[in-house]
């Protein structure tokens, strides 16, 4: 368990202590409450007024982030009651999400579990990959009698399907990289965008941060059933075996090979994602993001800067190094970070919020203070602080933690506003839970300031 002593008294005083209590005592806790106890799994909607719509439809992400946050939320706390919110998201998941004809996941079901658009996003995958994966790696930390070995296996064996599909369908093996979208039967799509916010290009930086995210996750989980099954495999292999157990050793045997070979390819992809952003999606120029591409990586869609996204990969492409171990790739990648970083604080504001993004050739910019771009900017410069010693990273961050504070939680219904406008007016035309508004972005700051106030 989280020893709250020990952040209380950490070198930031109480400050780890108030993302505790917000995880705690207003985000998860509406999730929670968000169950569908008719048709299963979540509600699909909540306005931005508070009103459940009971017959909206169900979104992949919506469903696989919180997956995601509750599994998170179980192996950094251990309450009973996070786990069985993570295992009701993965069997809703399992049952009616992936498909069990062609592979992948459905992106969208109506309110019953039946679905009704059947194309094959790869950010949606990822996201399923990451939640399945972190459902795994929490019951390893934190073995639990009411999940047995078979459900984690099945968790793990879907998270490795779905690496698998996304390399045989997704990785562009002429230029490199990863497609956006496919039909539900792996053929191409005339409208490959994540939504009708985004540019039709093939090609995203998007979709790349959220493969390259997952699959960091994977990576970490697979390098520790690695480490088991290669001590079982030593021991068998001393052993003396009887006849009897001959076929027993073979299949335990099998089943190491594939699980090393699985996480060899895996660390070929992460290798080979760490290399696509410094070395495609990166502006050497700038050092933004550029955020659509076509097919031979040739920019499109103007010259856009993204600056939540900036500050999320900084971090992300960080912990993919890191989880990595590779001090190489390290080093190549840690100048990279501390500049993208830097160049996000473009988007910052007076009041410590980030600003969303602009399009520097029609100079529209959209400064709305939107929740998931908020919570980035914390971890982003926390991370810069915690890794690089950057005392002004830090005020930033506490800055942008003020700010979020002040204006973007929720205490009434819970969860967080979708966005304030610069005069601070709420944003309630759009949802407070839904499609895209999901518990990850939020409960993940939590987490990883209360980890990382403990290390």
């Amino acid at each position: 368990m989280i020893d709250k002593n020990y952040i209380k008294n950490s070198p930031l005083g109480g400050w780890g202590v108030e993302f505790l209590s917000c995880l705690e005592n207003n985000i998860l806790p509406f999730w929670l409450r968000f169950q569908d106890e008719e048709n299963g799994g979540f509600y699909g909607r909540m306005t931005g007024e508070g009103v459940i719509i009971k017959e909206a439809s169900k979104g992949g992400i919506l469903n696989a982030r919180i997956l995601w946050s509750f599994s998170a939320a179980y192996r950094v706390l251990g309450k009973p009651e996070y786990l069985a919110a993570a295992t009701r998201a993965k069997d809703y998941i399992l049952e009616h999400f992936i498909d069990p004809v062609y592979g992948g996941t459905y992106w969208e079901l109506d309110y019953k579990g039946n679905p009704i658009d059947t194309k094959k996003q790869f950010y949606a995958l990822g996201f399923t990959l990451y939640g399945m994966s972190e459902y795994v790696r929490a019951l390893r930390q934190r073995p639990d009698a009411s999940v047995s070995e078979d459900d984690i296996q099945k968790a793990l064996e879907v998270s490795i399907n779905l690496y698998d599909v996304i390399e045989e369908y997704s990785l562009d093996e002429v230029y490199n990289g990863y497609i956006e979208a496919c039909t539900r039967e792996w053929g191409e799509i005339a409208d490959m965008r994540l939504s009708e916010l985004d540019a039709n290009y093939p090609k995203s930086q998007n979709t790349h941060l959220h493969i390259i995210e997952p699959y960091a996750n994977l990576y970490r989980v697979l390098s520790e059933e690695l480490k088991v099954k290669s001590e079982e495999f030593k021991l068998q292999d001393n052993a003396e075996s009887s006849a009897d157990d001959s076929a027993n050793n073979t299949n335990s045997n099998s089943s190491f090979f594939t699980l090393r070979s699985s996480f060899n390819k895996v660390e070929t992809s992460l290798r080979n994602l760490i290399h696509i952003f410094c070395d495609k999606i990166l502006n050497p120029e700038t050092h933004h993001l550029d955020l659509f591409f076509e097919m031979d990586w040739t920019r499109g869609a103007g010259w856009l800067e993204s600056y939540g996204h900036d500050i999320e990969c900084s971090w992300l492409l960080h912990e993919a190094a890191l989880v990595l171990g590779d001090e190489e790739v390290l080093a190549k990648v840690e100048p990279i970070v501390q500049l993208v970083a830097k160049a996000s604080e473009k988007g910052l504001n007076a009041d410590g919020s980030m600003t969303h993004e602009a399009n520097l050739d029609t100079g529209y910019v959209d400064d709305d203070r939107h929740w998931w771009v908020q919570a980035e900017t914390v971890v982003g410069f926390y991370n810069i602080y915690q890794h690089f010693g950057d005392e002004a990273a830090l005020q930033k961050a506490l800055h942008c933690w003020q700010y979020i504070k002040d204006n973007l939680i929720d205490n009434e219904l819970g969860e967080w506003y979708w966005s304030r406008d610069p005069q601070r007016n709420i944003n309630r035309k759009d949802d407070h839970a839904g499609f895209w508004k999901c518990p990850y972005h939020n409960s993940r700051m939590c987490l990883e300031i209360i980890e990382r106030t403990q290390q």
